[in-house]
């Protein structure tokens, strides 16, 4: 059986890439022995593995967005369970989703939704923060690194100034609990942390629905926040002594050839407005920009906390969790169905789809029964997330929640699978070992890829 093994990160087939194969051609896979089915087995398995030029845009939903409320309706369901909103139908027939997505209705067979996802640890955010972006939770002080800071350590710096990994437009900050949010380098060191944004980098108006480019005349938002950085950088270098390796880090990333991969005043207005004039939005626009500039995994926070404004976290306290409900439906779908629509058409229109990973999350779901106030508190038994792109079969649903969207049914999907795929669709073995703390050799994560994604 023909093996694939993992060199510098990336899979290759019995050292021959499939570029290898379709040059050597039949003439030499002859003479060095191979039947006419070794011959096919060898290319299947070299279409097979993932090009390491695939790209990665990770939308980070904080706050965890409700199951029933936006992808897995159960309209049959009792009143406490279904909540206020309708199905509507999507374009690939047997799939329905929330009536306040109406631009993802009409490109789902672009997309995949997996509604099976689960975990069995602590109902917090950050659990799940770290799971679904790691792959494991941090342990006796041991912390797991992003995906961002895996393809920095296997493939190492740009050669044209850009980070291999970019959070916009800032990290995630106080979720309530004062641990990681596994968006950090972890064991990896810090030479490997993915390159933050100014968390002021966009306009303060974050929940702006209209297409008023009034707040955005200067056209220079992230590319200010850069030059702020570089700033800060120059002035604390002047002030205590910085490592070789950082100093050499931000001369590259503050390059001017690098700068222009920040320019969203290049785009136009026209498609900013159709990405949403808001934070999330302009975010989105800006994580295409990156990638399509090289950059290889753009994660982009929705929110940086949930306390005190607008999220997906809809306990409807009535304090400083009072989202709710009808913050879905005013806010929270119309921003995620603009921004999340534009990007997968921007990217078809521009030939990069196919070569970019775009994987929505949130880090739990919500509870199937209502709360006294109308709202849904904290649940990882089960919820939904959406892949596309980067080789990914859209118009399929993977797995299915029972009758409450309270549970796996069938299928049922770990974070760890999650990452497994994210490391797969980007070339990487999961099963790779990295050095950790003591040089012990630690694996990347324990699971196989969501295989039937790529079907």
């Amino acid at each position: 059986m023909l093996q694939l093994e993992t060199r510098n990160g990336v899979q290759q087939c019995d050292g021959l890439t499939r570029r290898d194969f379709l040059r050597v051609g039949s003439l030499a896979a002859g003479a060095v022995g191979l039947s006419l089915t070794d011959m096919v087995q060898l290319q299947e398995a070299c279409a097979a593995a993932p090009s390491a030029d695939v790209r990665c845009i990770l939308l980070f939903l904080v706050g965890g967005p409700s199951q029933l409320d936006t992808w897995d309706l159960k309209p049959t369901a009792p009143e406490p369970v279904r909540g206020p909103f309708q199905p509507i139908r999507t374009n690939v027939p047997g799939i329905a989703i929330c009536e306040h997505f109406p631009l993802l209705a009409q490109m789902a067979d672009r997309y995949a939704l997996v509604r099976s996802v689960h975990h069995l640890a602590a109902p917090i955010h950050e659990t799940g923060q770290q799971l679904l972006q790691t792959g494991a939770l941090s342990r006796g002080g041991l912390e797991y690194p992003h995906y961002g800071s895996v393809l920095s350590c296997l493939r190492g710096p740009r050669p044209d100034g850009l980070p291999p990994s970019v959070i916009l437009p800032g990290p995630i900050r106080n979720t309530g609990v004062s641990v990681g949010h596994g968006q950090t380098a972890g064991y990896l060191g810090p030479e490997h942390e993915p390159f933050f944004l100014s968390g002021d980098a966009v306009a303060s108006d974050s929940l702006r629905t209209d297409c008023d480019p009034a707040p955005y005349s200067s056209h220079s938002m992230f590319r200010d926040a850069v030059d702020r950085a570089q700033r800060h950088f120059e002035a604390a270098q002047r002030n205590r002594p910085v490592p070789h390796a950082a100093e050499q880090a931000f001369g590259l990333i503050f390059a001017d050839r690098a700068k222009k991969a920040f320019a969203i005043s290049e785009e136009s207005d026209t498609l900013r407005c159709r990405y949403g004039r808001n934070t999330f939005g302009q975010s989105c626009l800006l994580a295409r920009r990156l990638v399509e500039h090289g950059v290889s995994l753009v994660t982009v926070n929705m929110f940086d906390t949930v306390f005190n404004q607008i999220t997906w976290d809809c306990h409807a306290d009535g304090g400083s969790l009072a989202s709710d409900l009808d913050d879905y439906k005013e806010t929270l779908c119309p921003m995620f169905d603009h921004a999340y629509s534009a990007l997968l058409e921007d990217l078809h229109q521009r030939g990069m789809l196919q070569n970019t990973l775009v994987l929505a999350m949130g880090e739990f779901g919500r509870t199937p029964q209502l709360n006294p106030r109308g709202g849904r508190d904290h649940w990882p038994g089960c919820w939904t997330i959406l892949f596309a792109g980067g080789g990914v079969r859209g118009g399929q649903v993977i797995g299915s929640s029972d009758h409450m969207a309270s549970e796996p049914k069938n299928r049922p999907v770990g974070p760890e699978e999650v990452a497994a795929t994210v490391y797969a669709a980007l070339g990487i073995d999961p099963a790779t070992r990295l050095p950790g703390p003591d040089q012990r050799l630690l694996p990347l994560v324990s699971a196989a890829p969501i295989r039937e994604l790529f079907g």
